[in-house]
């Protein structure tokens, strides 16, 4: 949330609530330890931001018309949900090739880690985190620049 726009309807604390109740939802997982939570709480935000891009998109072209909660209120502009579901793709192309480097991606930029919790999260060296995080990032926006 960091790198939206200022003014935005959605707060930070909506995210956090949203995935907060997915969290809390999770019967069947057994938290190995913290590294393990933090992995799983980005990848539920990374959730929450896609879905309500999609739905956005939907609304956008004159689907679901209907009434929303307070915390489903525009997270993003249209054109921000549009990069975030390139971005969606583009992952889920990244982690059919390197699984790594999607998981640092997912956990630097929806999870919000630094490179030190995001190794600690994937058992890696922080020095891998960053040379992942490098590669990831320009072949992600080689990805997307091609889409356009």
């Amino acid at each position: 949330m960091r790198r939206e726009r200022p003014g935005h309807t959605m707060q930070t604390t909506a995210l956090i609530h949203e995935a907060y109740l997915r969290l809390v939802d999770q019967t069947r997982v057994r938290w190995q330890n913290q590294a393990h939570f933090f992995g799983i709480a980005a990848r539920l935000m990374r959730q929450i931001l896609i879905e309500h891009a999609r739905r956005h998109a939907r609304a956008k072209r004159g689907g679901g018309v209907g009434t929303i909660s307070l915390d489903q209120a525009a997270l993003v502009s249209q054109t921000r949900a549009a990069e975030l579901l390139a971005l969606d793709d583009a992952l889920q192309r990244l982690a059919a090739i390197d699984r790594r480097k999607s998981q640092v991606v997912e956990l630097r930029f929806f999870g919000g880690l630094s490179t030190e919790e995001a190794a600690q999260v994937l058992h890696v060296a922080p020095n891998t985190v960053l040379r992942d995080w490098r590669l990831a990032k320009a072949w992600l926006q080689r990805e997307i620049s091609h889409e356009r």
